[in-house]
């Protein structure tokens, strides 16, 4: 069996945020830039509350069976809501979208290399 590699991404919006967590998100800004932005197990956050306020957890996960992708959406979605309410930010529009990037298209340059190898 093969272990598959599942990429989870988490949108939302920042919802009912006091001045002071505002405040708090904006300091933190630079640390959750989306040029920063990764695909973790544990997750990584960006957003730019001063242009909107709009978030995206990106996760890493795997699994053995193509249907081990809910679960590990499932999980992600858990984990953004745990890390929003345990520092009390109101969230809403939470919604997710996953990948099984052993069913991804390959890219010109892994088409090449498995043409050279040949594979």
């Amino acid at each position: 069996m093969t272990t598959r590699t599942f990429r989870i991404t988490v949108r939302g919006a920042f919802d009912g945020l006091t001045d002071a967590q505002r405040a708090e998100l904006l300091a933190d800004a630079a640390g959750h830039d989306v040029l920063r932005a990764a695909f973790t197990p544990e997750g990584n956050l960006t957003y730019d509350i001063a242009a909107r306020p709009a978030f995206v957890f990106r996760f890493s996960d795997t699994g053995e069976e193509e249907e081990d992708i809910l679960e590990a959406t499932e999980r992600a979605e858990e984990a953004a809501k745990a890390w929003l309410t345990e520092r009390g930010y109101g969230f809403k529009n939470l919604r997710s979208t996953a990948e099984d990037l052993s069913q991804a298209p390959m890219g010109k340059r892994q088409r090449r290399a498995a043409r050279s190898s040949g594979v």
